[in-house]
């Protein structure tokens, strides 16, 4: 089993849903970083169960530890281990999922694989494992603040709820992102959000669930960073995305709304540049911020698709270990959609995919 993501910047993770803990373990951290912990809890209350109507009611403090790497407030390019307790478990809400299969989620996957599996709240695949890339993904952030690179993402879309009519991931521009945090589902519309929100929580009352986008705007970032051939920028984002729980797609840039136009209203126009930093910038953004697989320097933008939550809140037929027809009800404390709490996640991810490509074209020239 692979617990490691990243080149030179990794995150190491450890832990099941109704283990002792969660954890994980950041190499490749620079030296003489600010570590600001009161930021990191503040990044993972973003992801924390119980945080308002619309998400499970878990009621986890989701306090993260930190046991090494840092020495009078800055990083010391030692590895940062760290670690947040699980105290709300309530396992027996399990006991009638221990031998069967739960439809769409990773239940038969994963015995299939191992032969072996931890039926309490999907064990190591649930998404509270979530947690360590939260803190990786802040750890991340810190040093590209430094960098003058910013990772925002917002929930675009709910059900057939979605920004405009006509919405695009390019037209995130039209919004004051700034107001992504200040609604339960983490949309920059107030008047979206609230009809986003009031879906979710007819879903959730009807024991169900629904699934969603969530745009991401990296800004800031330089040009060069990626590779022509393998490790293209946009294939190790698409990675690191498809790897979150419940995500069924990524685009970035126009992607697929891209395929019925054509090259001369694709083309992403180049003229100079009005800063020394960089010989030229586009006239239009159409590329989402990469050509070739590399950084241009304008703004890296994509899409991700979430999944209907596959744990639901009613009668469902479905097999056991044996092989077995049956029947079974879910219960306990499941989000109706994930959206609101996976924000945090995806912009954990893309800062990670981010600085680590930052710090490996460190090498790419003298």
């Amino acid at each position: 089993m692979r617990n490691t993501f990243g080149t030179l910047f990794t995150l190491t993770t450890f832990g099941e849903s109704h283990g002792a803990a969660v954890g994980g373990v950041v190499d490749g951290m620079p030296a003489g970083i600010d570590i600001d912990e009161e930021f990191i809890q503040s990044e993972l209350n973003r992801r924390r169960p119980g945080q308002s109507r619309i998400t499970t009611s878990r009621n986890e403090a989701d306090k993260v530890e930190i046991l090494s790497g840092v020495f009078e407030g800055k990083s010391t390019g030692c590895p940062i281990g760290f670690v947040v307790r699980n105290t709300n478990q309530h396992s027996s809400d399990y006991e009638n999922m221990r031998n069967l299969f739960r439809p769409s989620h990773a239940d038969f996957t994963y015995w299939s694989k191992y032969g072996v599996r931890d039926h309490r709240g999907g064990g190591r695949s649930s998404a509270r494992i979530t947690i360590s890339r939260c803190v990786g993904g802040a750890l991340a952030k810190l040093v590209l603040r430094q960098l003058g690179i910013s990772v925002q993402a917002y929930t675009s879309q709910v059900g057939p709820i979605k920004l405009e009519d006509n919405y695009t991931a390019y037209d995130y521009h039209l919004y004051d992102l700034s107001l992504t945090e200040t609604n339960a589902v983490r949309c920059p519309d107030p008047v979206k959000a609230q009809q986003m929100e009031d879906l979710i929580a007819q879903v959730k009352a009807d024991g169900d669930t629904i699934g969603g986008i969530i745009t991401c705007v990296v800004k800031g970032c330089p040009a060069g960073l990626g590779e022509p051939e393998f490790g293209k920028l946009h294939a190790a984002l698409g990675a690191a995305m498809l790897g979150i729980n419940a995500v069924k797609g990524f685009e970035y840039g126009e992607g697929f709304d891209g395929v019925t136009a054509r090259g001369s209203e694709q083309n992403d126009i180049f003229v100079p540049s009005d800063t020394s930093s960089q010989t030229a910038t586009t006239l239009t953004n159409h590329s989402g911020g990469i050509q070739g697989g590399i950084s241009n320097g304008q703004d890296i933008y994509f899409r991700v698709a979430f999944k209907p939550v596959a744990t639901i809140l009613q009668n469902q037929p479905t097999v056991n270990k044996d092989g077995e027809a049956t029947e079974f009800t879910a219960r306990g404390r499941h989000d109706p959609c994930v959206l609101p709490r996976a924000v945090p996640v995806v912009e954990a991810m893309a800062a990670m995919v981010v600085l680590d490509n930052w710090l490996m074209n460190r090498t790419s020239k003298l």
